[in-house]
């Protein structure tokens, strides 16, 4: 297939869009490079334990749900995110809630294939309560109040700071091992932003096509009312 082009574009411009779609090319073989570096990760140390977190099934009702409970029959892999609303915390994240905005409407897409949660140190009523204002309906919500899923997996620092630490954990036979975590969090950019969930969160991958990108200051909002 021709490379195309748009109407009353000039030479100018397909000249420099053409070496733009060569990078994009070549950003896209990284992406399946690293996408393949990740899946050839050797297993992860075993859990430390079987943790025990909190959720509201059908009807209210609060039960408890260990971590081996999070996987479907035939599904051996769970995406765990670490949302950032601890129980000291007056309101949630803004971009973890943009972030679960949009996964939320992934969610029946990807629990065909992959085992998907998402963990807050706060009660698990609050959670469901701040959930029910987004139209949350496709995330399995999870209280991690009463265990130490996020200290133990970076979730959580030793002064109780909330982290967006997403975790992949896999399941061999009765084993559960940790795979992978989004550690690039912890790895020093000098542009800010951490941008270790970009490629989950469509937000800033729309303003990234754009000649206003992301800009310098703007961030989420949890409302843009008023």
């Amino acid at each position: 297939m021709d490379r195309p082009t748009f109407p009353n574009e000039s030479h100018e411009y397909r000249k420099a869009r053409n070496e733009l779609l060569e990078a994009e090319a070549a950003l896209r073989r990284q992406i399946e490079e690293v996408a393949a570096l990740r899946r050839k990760l050797p297993l992860g140390g075993p859990v430390k334990e079987d943790y025990v977190f909190e959720e509201i099934r059908e009807g209210g009702r609060v039960t408890k749900v260990k971590l081996s409970e999070l996987f479907a029959p035939g599904q051996d892999s769970l995406f765990l995110y670490g949302f950032m609303f601890g129980p000291d915390m007056k309101e949630p994240c803004p971009l973890c809630t943009s972030m679960l905005d949009g996964l939320n409407g992934s969610a029946l897409h990807v629990t065909q294939r992959v085992n998907l949660a998402v963990a807050a140190r706060s009660p698990i009523q609050r959670i469901k309560e701040f959930a029910a204002t987004r139209g949350w309906t496709n995330l399995r919500l999870l209280s991690s109040a009463n265990n130490r899923y996020h200290r133990d997996y970076l979730a959580e620092d030793a002064d109780g700071n909330q982290w967006p630490m997403a975790n992949v954990f896999v399941k061999r036979g009765r084993a559960i091992h940790h795979f992978w975590g989004s550690e690039l969090l912890f790895n020093k950019y000098e542009g800010g932003d951490m941008r270790h969930l970009d490629l989950l969160w469509p937000l800033w991958n729309v303003f990234d096509l754009t000649p206003e990108g992301r800009g310098e200051n703007w961030y989420p909002s949890l409302s843009y009312e008023g």
